[in-house]
């Protein structure tokens, strides 16, 4: 600034010299304020166009690259140029963190859904369109009610009151796929509203699974209670012969068997389901689990026989070339899987009916296969027999003592050992139950 004040004095006392002692038409003095008045004019209209080019230059988008000039406009310009330059990064690193934020919101499991004052939609991510059906880019500045028809939501707006959550059934929703969704809205700023929703599909089929569970356990149950108490006080209330209460202890017995093998079976799938997964070092001689299986099976065709008169044809099928193998995890988790297996085989089988038990191992697994001549099943029961307690005769699994949680158990079994339970079966055709255990599960015993 200083030496910009001496360029402009002594230009100007270089005018008024050259004005004073030059010859020319006009005195001396006029000579002088003349030639200070041109330097002066002459400095002015340069520095008019100099800031005329400095403007040019700011308004251009090459503002990176100032133009060449000197004095206090090189300066000026070098300055903006660092201030665009500094304002540039930090619309950037905003720009940069923007876009993680709605990146991460992207990948929220819930719906997000940002709307102004008077419910247009400003943004939404990918979950709210498959929750609600929203489309990102489409339907931004639409009322959100136009595309959430539905009854309650538009009720849950005008009330004004957000702080509970609503449940609305989502875009994807069918009688045979149900799909529930929880919806709430969140005012914030000044008078705009966000809002969320989650897929609650599961945990409403987990707290109706809950439900019939209870429900279940508690007629399961609640049967043999009746009978037992019913048997209790006739033998109070009444004078019987010897026989008549052998006959009644039989069946007092019979159906304390029941309330004992249902506990039994709730208590294992309660310990499937907090415990670890099996270990994959601790391994079995699959002879010795075959052998005992074996031995159970012929006890409970035993007990059948005495007790309905019936008789099976039962025949166990261990290669030569498995008998001396091992398999790996819970050794009381697999023999359960095995013996259930059998035993639904032997019970839902005719009298006079055969039980077939093999085992193979395939290029990609082992498998362990139970297969029988009895009713078979319709097509339509096969998906849902390993759900707990579902039956698809229930006069037969009373006949038969089933506690209708034997699959399920299977089914928990193989999962947690990384297989899966195949189910075959043809109305009165009989069926073939086959789990399939990973070859990582199986080996040839070391010498």
């Amino acid at each position: 600034m200083i030496s910009r004040l001496f360029i402009f004095l002594f230009l100007n006392l270089l005018g008024f010299l050259c004005g004073f002692f030059i010859p020319h038409g006009l005195g001396a003095w006029q000579g002088a304020c003349l030639g200070i008045l041109f330097v002066s004019l002459s400095l002015y209209l340069i520095d008019i166009w100099r800031s005329l080019v400095f403007l040019g230059w700011v308004r251009s988008k090459d503002i990176l690259n100032p133009p060449n000039q000197s004095g206090i406009w090189s300066e000026s310009a070098d300055r903006v140029r660092r201030l665009f330059r500094q304002k540039t990064l930090e619309l950037k690193s905003s720009d940069e963190s923007l876009r993680q934020f709605l990146s991460a919101i992207q990948a929220s499991p819930n719906g997000v859904v940002l709307l102004d004052t008077e419910w247009h939609i400003v943004w939404s991510n990918r979950t709210a369109s498959q929750h609600l059906g929203i489309d990102p880019e489409k339907d931004v500045f639409q009322l959100i009610g136009y595309l959430l028809r539905n009854p309650a939501f538009s009720a849950y707006a005008r009330s004004s009151l957000y702080d509970k959550e609503i449940v609305i059934e989502g875009r994807e929703n069918r009688s045979d796929h149900p799909q529930k969704i929880a919806v709430q809205v969140f005012p914030y700023g000044d008078g705009r509203k966000l809002l969320l929703s989650r897929d609650i599909t599961a945990l409403e089929q987990a707290e109706v699974m809950r439900r019939d569970f209870v429900a279940n356990v508690s007629h399961e149950i609640r049967t043999p209670l009746t009978v037992l108490m019913g048997f209790v006080e006739t033998m109070q209330n009444l004078k019987l012969s010897e026989i008549e209460i052998q006959d009644f202890l039989k069946l007092m017995s019979q159906q304390a068997l029941r309330m004992q093998t249902l506990v039994q079976d709730l208590l294992t799938l309660s310990q499937l389901d907090g415990s670890p997964l099996p270990s994959e070092t601790e391994w079995h001689d699959f002879d010795s689990l075959w052998r005992s299986c074996y031995q159970e099976a012929k006890g409970l065709m035993h007990v059948l026989n005495q007790r309905d008169g019936s008789s099976h044809t039962l025949q166990f099928d261990l290669p030569e070339d498995l008998q001396a193998h091992q398999i790996s995890g819970s050794l009381d988790e697999i023999k359960s899987a095995f013996t259930n297996l059998v035993s639904n085989a032997l019970r839902y089988t005719p009298s006079g009916g055969a039980v077939t038990v093999s085992c193979s191992h395939k290029n990609e697994h082992f498998e362990f296969s139970v297969k029988d001549t009895g009713f078979g099943i319709s097509p339509e029961h096969v998906p849902r027999l390993t759900e707990r307690f579902y039956r698809v005769d229930r006069s037969r699994s009373r006949d038969t003592g089933g506690t209708g949680l034997g699959l399920a158990i299977v089914k928990h079994v193989i999962q947690r050992h990384g297989g899966h339970l195949r189910i075959e079966s043809k109305l009165n055709l009989g069926s073939c139950f086959t789990l399939e255990f990973p070859n990582s599960r199986f080996r040839r015993k070391s010498i």
